[in-house]
């Protein structure tokens, strides 16, 4: 059974092309579409397999559009559980414009979950989480689920020894905060939004971070702080790690990855410092690859091991 289970609410299937120039009121040729399975959970997982990490997603599928969500999935041979829905999941479009190499993400809303298919999604996580150390939750939440319903998913994990790490925002953030999680990775808007205030500085952040931690809304914290990196902190801990410098081309999935470097590395028993640095290393690898693409696995290992110089003495 999974060591790790990822959840996605509101899967998709990202379809991608390029075009010579985008301009309006004109007809746009494009290259031959990609199609990649997308969402935050099923990224997470995609990633973790290319870490070496066996993990498996829990997602709800319905139409057309889910099954090919599936056959995507198994091509990869990326071990998932599909819940039946009448509804169909969605599909995200991207453009990159080749003579700019600007990129135009066009995400559509995702489709709704009906009150017995969340139970059934809920169920399906009880089951696998029977013997899976880590849960992730991640991405954002359709229409039709409240964001109370997640407490039920946390408690459900906590109940069982699972720790869950949650990545998402606004109402659904601060439920599963409100129930309390092993590790939360928001970006510095966010806590800036849990804080109550419009921004902070290094010290308010700081601050604010060890305030949830004290409430037990959360053991660690993984602030992610865009180009200037990450910092994750606990009780005692800061460590603020810059992010190296890369040639950006997308960020489309940089922060699944830094996710999935995060969860591989703490399964794996990497130290809190060498953990966050692993993490910022996936997520600077996938901005270095165009459209949907994830990191590449040799850029992971040269940007974390460049990272690695910078671990505190008492950490290597």
């Amino acid at each position: 059974m999974a060591h790790i289970v990822t959840l996605t609410l509101s899967p998709t299937v990202d379809k991608s092309t390029t075009a010579d120039h985008i301009q309006p009121d004109q007809k746009i040729r494009c290259a031959a579409p990609k199609f990649e399975p997308g969402g935050g959970g099923i990224n997470v997982s995609r990633a973790l397999q290319r870490l070496g990490s066996e993990s498996v997603a829990v997602f709800p599928a319905g139409g057309p559009t889910g099954q090919r969500l599936q056959e995507l999935l198994t091509q990869e041979q990326l071990p998932y559980r599909a819940v039946p829905t009448q509804a169909d999941t969605r599909e995200n479009f991207i453009v990159v414009d080749s003579s700019t190499s600007q990129q135009y993400r066009f995400g559509m809303p995702g489709t709704e979950l009906r009150p017995e298919e969340q139970q059934l999604v809920l169920d399906e996580l009880k089951q696998l989480a029977t013997d899976a150390e880590f849960l992730v939750v991640s991405g954002s939440l359709p229409p039709g689920v409240d964001p109370q319903w997640l407490t039920r998913v946390v408690r459900a994990a906590k109940n069982r020894g699972v720790k869950v790490v949650a990545d998402t925002s606004g109402p659904a953030l601060q439920a599963v905060l409100q129930e309390g999680v092993y590790l939360a990775k928001p970006n510095v808007g966010e806590l800036s939004k849990l804080a109550g205030t419009d921004e902070l500085d290094n010290d308010a952040m700081t601050l604010a971070a060890r305030q949830l931690v004290q409430a037990g809304q959360a053991d660690i914290l993984a602030v992610s702080l865009g180009p200037q990196g990450a910092c994750l902190i606990t009780r005692d801990q800061v460590d603020h790690v810059p992010a190296p410098a890369v040639k950006k081309r997308s960020t489309v999935g940089a922060g699944d990855s830094m996710v999935a470097g995060l969860v591989h590395g703490l399964s794996t028993g990497l130290s809190l410092p060498e953990v966050i640095r692993l993490g910022v290393a996936c997520g600077s690898a996938a901005t270095m690859n165009p459209g949907t693409e994830l990191f590449r696995k040799p850029d992971v290992d040269r940007l974390y091991q460049w990272l690695r110089q910078t671990l505190p003495a008492r950490a290597v």
